[in-house]
């Protein structure tokens, strides 16, 4: 029986850990092709490293085992696929562990409610790893200090996009608001006292962590364009993009490939907004408008004509132990 001195019990309560983990690259080709072989002759069919599939294959596998062997000595905890993250319901009290790679630690942020969560790398040598800042054979030690409040966690800014049917989704990274393929963006776009129709291929909302990713890309691309074409600057002038901190209290947002024409406007295509000013878009698309964030397209809200979306900080920032 636990007694009240141990570390998996705290104030009489016993915190479960609840362990995400991930395919590997080889678990979802052998899913794919249904056999081992079948993959490998796929991969190297393409001309690909199959031997490389099977290193990080072992390495994770690897890093799994001294993970559960930690948490067997623990107490109480659950293995949690990502593929089930939007579906789980995590208690208060959970310590959540994360084995894979930044992607992971972000899509699993997003669906917690101020528990800590702490970040594996399972192969240090493959992933740099910049919210993954400890190994499996660190968890001993980490997680009672977590399990007690003794360790430092950093506080980590998310977007939330709330939808006028009341759903809402969350991002660590960026949200992505336009069509499900390649088709323009059509919608009413509000920031400030503004507001003009556009028409783009969408638009990305970016919060601090996610300001080195996707929206610094959609940026400096724009800057790079426009002195290549003489514009501004000279061409092949270095341009600095400044990040936001990982805790701020501002979102900014960028429209990609905004549209002049009689009928849209592109003078609202780049800005940063705080809590007191949502930025909000109307759908003025039929049927392939879509919100998803963090690069998880397969979880997505429908934005079709007539929805509107309201774009803010959300009430609930990250807790990364650090």
């Amino acid at each position: 029986m636990k007694t009240s001195s141990d570390p998996a019990r705290v104030g009489g309560v016993e915190r479960k850990v609840v362990l995400v983990t991930r395919r590997t690259r080889l678990e979802e080709l052998v899913v794919r092709h249904n056999t081992l072989a079948q993959a490998k002759f796929y991969v190297e069919h393409l001309g690909a490293d199959f031997g490389d599939y099977l290193v990080e294959n072992e390495a994770y596998a690897r890093s799994l085992r001294i993970t559960v062997q930690t948490l067997e000595g623990w107490g109480r905890y659950q293995m949690l696929d990502r593929s089930m993250l939007s579906n789980f319901v995590f208690s208060p009290s959970d310590i959540v562990v994360a084995l894979g790679q930044d992607g992971l630690v972000a899509n699993t942020m997003k669906y917690l409610d101020g528990q800590p969560l702490i970040g594996l790398n399972p192969e240090p040598g493959r992933w740099d790893g910049i919210l993954l800042p400890f190994e499996p054979k660190d968890l001993p030690q980490v997680l009672p200090e977590v399990a007690q409040d003794r360790r430092a966690v950093k506080a980590v800014t998310m977007a939330q996009a709330q939808m006028s049917d009341g759903q809402t989704l969350r991002a660590v990274n960026d949200l992505f608001i336009g069509p499900r393929s390649h088709t323009s963006a059509l919608y009413e776009l509000s920031y400030g006292d503004q507001s003009e129709f556009q028409s783009s291929s969408g638009l990305i909302v970016s919060t601090g962590l996610g300001s080195t990713a996707w929206i610094k890309s959609v940026v400096t691309g724009s800057v790079a364009i426009a002195r290549s074409m003489g514009i501004i600057g000279s061409k092949g002038q270095p341009f600095n993009y400044e990040p936001l901190p990982w805790d701020t209290s501002t979102l900014e947002f960028a429209v990609r490939e905004p549209f002049p024409s009689r009928a849209s406007q592109t003078n609202l295509v780049y800005g940063r907004f705080g809590r007191e000013e949502p930025l909000r878009i109307r759908s003025r698309m039929p049927d392939s408008g879509v919100i998803f964030s963090d690069g998880i397209e397969a979880d997505y809200l429908r934005f079709t004509a007539g929805m509107e979306a309201t774009i803010s900080l959300s009430p609930v920032q990250g807790k990364l132990v650090c």
